[in-house]
């Protein structure tokens, strides 16, 4: 048996359309033609995911004795995201091709490293009027050589005076650039508009009149409920510092061009926990959550070499922070981020403090001190969770001389443990047993199991391989007592090598669980 790996586009491709074909995960409205950055999940994606969130829950809150679980709303007071700065500053910057009036987010379609290098470069070099006046009379020799050759004169002198645009995409500036050195992705023409800041959270109306004072917003991110509710949790569950809050749940962004099937979408599942602690504990505290990350990374299957971490630089990170890691994974279009770890500080608790003119103190009672929690953040992408687990497990092979495709799921994830099949489906007294040993199955494994008696043995195999099914439990004569040495025996087969052993019916949930 040798395992292949496909090229990267195909790769891709073939993922999403085994994800449609066996029931993982559709296009959202598609019988309308779909609804772009929008997926629906099917009946095994959405096992998929249950057993992803279970997992995360059972290691960031079940079992741990500093942890809440909470579960806040969608829709919040507006102020909410005025004071967290989502509705001053939660945008990506846009841009317009004049020519087929596709929207775009500029940092997606610029090269972001020369961009940077050029942005470095010109914020490093500096001019005053005297000098700009003197460089406008003679170029030759001027300080802007060596800058960028193909950018016009024109173009540096307002990049230096508006450096802080263009590091944000934005601007007349940064718009002479496009022109000059983008093509449209959609009809490859070089015409832009002038790029601007577009916000990403969702409007909507509550109640029924429609004027500025029934704004609101679909939650953006997750983080804002809990931090809304540290009071609520202090004063009803009494925890002692450091302490944290869970949650899963749904947060919406009017992406501006999702793309990259469930990896950049309009409405998506966050996994996020806040852990508020003393500030001057957080060095440890980060470590601490460090670990945790990659001990979750290792429990949904995904390989160590895969995954990076990031250490975002000072100029990158947000203001409040002091340290941020993204873990990225090794994904079919490139190394993209996953996770994210962040130290918040105090931003956070002292903004909606500052808005609500609520005191958000903590008061530790061992050493009468009163203040401010600080923050560390660990924050997963429940989709991106999925998509690289699926980017993981999909493996191309040969198995007995014919090609072989399937899903390489780590038992943990897997929407179906186990397969149970009678050997031949017009067999009544084989589909009678075949039944029995599912219900047991069933009874002591929960809902993992699955009956299969659909054409013959080697297409329930191969079908159940691509769903990355890990075990397949077949009860043929022998299970009867037709050699009396067997029965009440099955053959188990396991899904990666195709091996297959003979085992009693009784050790057959004690294997499984293993």
């Amino acid at each position: 048996m040798t395992e292949k790996k496909p090229v990267t586009n195909a790769r891709m491709e073939a993922i999403i359309s085994l994800c449609k074909r066996r029931g993982f995960i559709y296009q959202g409205s598609e019988i309308y033609g779909g609804l772009a950055g929008t997926w629906d999940y099917g009946p095994l994606g959405v096992t998929l995911k249950k057993n992803i969130e279970n997992i995360w829950w059972k290691m960031f809150v079940d079992d741990r004795e500093d942890m809440y679980g909470m579960d806040a709303a969608i829709l919040m007071n507006p102020a909410v995201w005025v004071a967290s700065g989502h509705v001053g500053g939660f945008s990506d910057p846009l841009v317009e091709c004049l020519e087929c009036h596709k929207r775009q987010r500029v940092d997606q379609i610029v090269d972001e490293q020369k961009h940077k290098k050029i942005l470095s470069r010109l914020k490093s070099t500096s001019f005053n009027k005297e000098v700009l006046d003197k460089v406008v009379e003679n170029i030759s020799g001027s300080p802007y050589e060596g800058v960028e050759d193909e950018l016009e004169f024109d173009f540096r002198k307002g990049v230096i005076e508006k450096h802080d645009e263009f590091e944000k995409y934005v601007g007349e500036s940064m718009q002479s650039w496009l022109n000059q050195s983008v093509v449209c992705p959609s009809c490859k023409k070089k015409n832009w508009g002038v790029p601007r800041q577009f916000n990403m959270m969702f409007k909507t109306q509550i109640g029924a009149t429609e004027d500025a004072a029934s704004v609101s917003y679909l939650r953006p991110e997750t983080a804002g409920g809990m931090f809304v509710n540290y009071k609520n949790v202090l004063d009803s569950m009494h925890p002692k510092l450091p302490f944290g809050l869970g949650q899963i749940g749904k947060a919406f962004r009017n992406e501006i061009a999702p793309r990259d099937f469930i990896f950049r979408v309009r409405e998506l599942e966050i996994m996020e926990v806040e852990y508020f602690i003393k500030g001057d504990t957080w060095q440890e505290q980060f470590e601490h959550w460090r670990k945790e990350v990659w001990k979750f990374i290792e429990a949904i299957g995904l390989s160590k070499d895969k995954v990076h971490e990031l250490e975002v630089a000072d100029a990158d990170r947000a203001h409040y922070s002091k340290r941020t890691i993204d873990f990225e994974y090794d994904f079919p279009f490139g190394r993209k981020e996953l996770y994210g770890l962040a130290y918040r500080g105090d931003f956070d608790l002292m903004s909606h403090q500052n808005a609500s003119k609520v005191n958000l103190e903590y008061f530790d009672e061992e050493t009468k001190e009163r203040f401010v929690p600080h923050v560390i953040e660990p924050s997963f992408g429940l989709g991106r969770t999925i998509l690289a687990v699926l980017s993981e497990a999909y493996t191309e092979d040969e198995m007995a001389g014919e090609k072989r495709t399937y899903l390489k799921f780590s038992p943990a994830v897997a929407p179906i443990l186990v397969a149970v099949f009678p050997l031949l489906k017009n067999k009544p007294e084989l589909v009678a047993k075949a039944r029995e040993v599912y219900a047991i199955l069933k009874n002591e494994l929960g809902g993992r199991v699955i009956f299969d008696d659909n054409g013959n043995i080697g297409k329930r195999y191969r079908r159940q391989d691509e769903i990355g099914t890990p075990y397949c439990v077949t009860i043929d004569f022998d299970t009867l007592g037709e050699n009396p040495g067997n029965k009440d025996t099955v053959t188990l087969r396991e899904r990666d090598s195709g091996a297959q052993n003979r085992i009693s019916v009784g050790d057959l949930s004690i294997k499984l669980k293993s």
